[in-house]
């Protein structure tokens, strides 16, 4: 299983939680507004915005706060918030690797909260292009596995330019280049597969082991970095192995 499997594995196990702290309401918003900004407010022609909105309704997220979140993206609340993403780079112990994704309306905010956090857990801030090199974006999708046949998923995957597919035990991972991702997408929604997820993220070019304690602290500091209200998403270039996931789940 690759590290961001097994890290999106860890997010999901601990997806509860989350909900308790009240922190996935305003993630999903942001989810929706980068959707409609990039794409549109037509859930219909924006498969973006239709993940997110589905993600929405699966947390029971109020219809109220979909439509704002929806409008806040096209602009038309009329309310003055810029919305600006950014991607900070960082250390945590052992030269783990960290690039950090924020959306947020307060920069001097989300900066100093980042810089807390890794300080915090005797990390630092890097300057840009520092970390960046050690990581490729990637696309990664997940396609719901109900009367799949993987062979033929992974044809379909492949001839749309994918790079690759998992089985996992609760569906299907499809990796791509980024350039990709909404081209294999599309050609995998309009063939008949249900597809439940869909993201770039940051994929390590080179994972790095370090002792099992050393491993859970910097495991533990990309959780505290993913609660942070401004950020939408963390990757680091932690091996993540079969004992540091053990280890999380009984922290």
């Amino acid at each position: 299983m690759s590290g961001h499997s097994k890290w999106s594995t860890i997010k999901r196990a601990k997806g509860a939680e989350d909900a308790k702290r009240g922190k996935i309401f305003t993630r999903i918003a942001r989810d929706i507004m980068i959707a409609a900004r990039e794409g549109g407010g037509d859930e219909a022609s924006n498969p973006k915005l239709k993940l997110a909105i589905i993600k929405a309704k699966a947390a029971n997220m109020p219809k109220d706060n979909v439509e704002r979140a929806i409008k806040r993206g096209l602009g038309e609340l009329g309310d003055g918030v810029q919305m600006d993403e950014i991607v900070y780079e960082g250390y945590g112990t052992d030269g783990i690797a960290f690039m950090i994704e924020v959306l947020t309306d307060n920069k001097n905010r989300s900066l100093a909260d980042i810089k807390r956090t890794l300080n915090r857990a005797g990390g630092s801030l890097a300057s840009a292009g520092s970390v960046g090199w050690q990581f490729t974006q990637k696309g990664y999708l997940k396609v719901n596995p109900d009367k799949v046949d993987f062979d033929s998923l992974f044809m379909a995957a492949a001839d749309a330019g994918a790079d690759d597919v998992v089985e996992e035990e609760d569906g299907f991972a499809v990796y791509t280049p980024r350039e990709m991702l909404a081209a294999v997408e599309n050609a995998l929604t309009a063939a008949g597969y249900t597809v439940n997820e869909s993201e770039l993220y940051w994929q390590a070019n080179t994972e790095a082991e370090v002792a099992l304690d050393r491993a859970v602290a910097n495991a533990k500091l990309q959780e505290a970095l993913e609660e942070l209200d401004d950020v939408q998403s963390v990757a680091s270039n932690l091996s993540v192995t079969d004992d540091v996931v053990a280890a999380l789940e009984t922290a």
